[in-house]
């Protein structure tokens, strides 16, 4: 049986319409328009090969698969206008270097193009480029590779099937794509924003208001690059703009303090963005210590007997909405807080 919330979710309305995709054809010959004159060739090809992401028209053109008059060259090659580009087959895909293993996946929805999964707290979605053997064991694509077998190769061989991704400690929906055409109609709706995302959060204090959104540009944090930032200045181009709305389903004042109930909805999808843009705003997420919360949440002097630690940040992925890339009919999947989630809030409202 699946258990209800015990609190109001929104209904969501359904995303735009978005026009169907097919796979590029093996060769295609343009001519550059004189008043393209001055752009890097990836990224010209890029816009007249909607079906194709930057990366692997990138990976055509290094595979001189790309002829610029006749000759293979460089993506940062800056066009001059008039020039005739041919491409004269796919690019060949590296093999996946991901290890199958057999852990056990929440799968929510699956057909022949997509899956959704339901992921745990403390699983990453895969290999970071800077870890080394041991960090590529054990996370989602591994489970997924022994799942599904097939997946899309456009996120590169470490990250098979991965159209967007949620933090190691936060849980929740995922898409994953089983072949490259899915994929790539999956990130466009990803860029235009047509895909809902939402999230519960239970955030630290009060939030004074009902609702509100946070539209601070995100950065890397230069003095400790494990964190993000919104104190970088909106004018450097590393930092990049992020729009997070919250709406509070719950106030709680109970034997351990205050804590807000959040559901979050996120219109960009930047790297920790909920986390740093509620942190900064002075209500971090519960169990984020990176970004400021406590590590143990102590009781109020005879009203709790003990202090609480909660061993992952409450931040869940509870809902997303999309078209279908095949049938482009809007479908949503829900889940509901993991049990854990569930259990700290009921000791927290006492």
């Amino acid at each position: 049986m699946t258990r209800q919330p015990n609190y109001p979710i929104t209904n969501f309305p359904q995303p735009a319409t978005i026009p169907s995709v097919s796979d590029p054809h093996s060769t295609k010959a343009f001519v550059v328009p004189l008043e393209s004159a001055g752009r890097r060739l990836d990224q010209w090809l890029a816009a007249q090969l909607p079906e194709a992401s930057r990366a692997r028209v990138q990976q055509l053109i290094e595979q001189n698969k790309v002829l610029v008059n006749g000759r293979a060259t460089k993506p940062s090659l800056r066009l001059r206008g008039g020039e005739q580009l041919r491409i004269t087959g796919p690019a060949e895909l590296p093999p996946l270097n991901a290890t199958p293993e057999d852990i056990p996946l929440d799968v929510v929805y699956e057909d022949d193009g997509l899956a959704i999964v339901n992921k745990p707290a403390g699983m990453s979605v895969h290999r970071g480029s800077g870890r080394n053997e041991s960090g590529s064991r054990g996370t989602l694509v591994n489970a997924l590779l022994h799942r599904f077998q097939t997946l899309s190769g456009i996120g590169g061989e470490l990250r098979p099937g991965i159209v967007h991704r949620l933090d190691k400690e936060t849980s929740g929906l995922l898409v994953v794509a089983k072949n490259d055409v899915v994929h790539r109609n999956l990130a466009r709706q990803f860029a235009a924003r047509q895909v809902q995302k939402t999230y519960l959060a239970l955030a630290h204090g009060g939030m004074g208001q009902s609702h509100g959104t946070i539209q601070s540009a995100i950065g890397r944090d230069l003095k400790r690059r494990t964190r993000m930032t919104t104190r970088r200045s909106p004018k450097d181009k590393a930092v990049r703009s992020a729009i997070t709305h919250w709406k509070v389903l719950k106030e709680i004042k109970g034997p351990y303090g205050n804590f807000s109930l959040l559901e979050v909805a996120i219109e960009t999808g930047r790297t920790h963005q909920i986390r740093v843009h509620l942190a900064s705003i002075g209500h971090p997420v519960v169990g984020d210590t990176l970004y400021g919360a406590p590590r143990t949440i102590p009781g109020r002097a005879g009203a709790a007997p003990e202090s609480l630690t909660l061993t992952r940040n409450f931040l869940h992925a509870y809902a997303i909405e999309f078209r279908h890339p095949v049938t482009h009919k809007p479908i949503s999947f829900r889940q509901v807080l993991p049990e854990e989630l569930e259990a700290f809030v009921q000791e927290i409202t006492g």
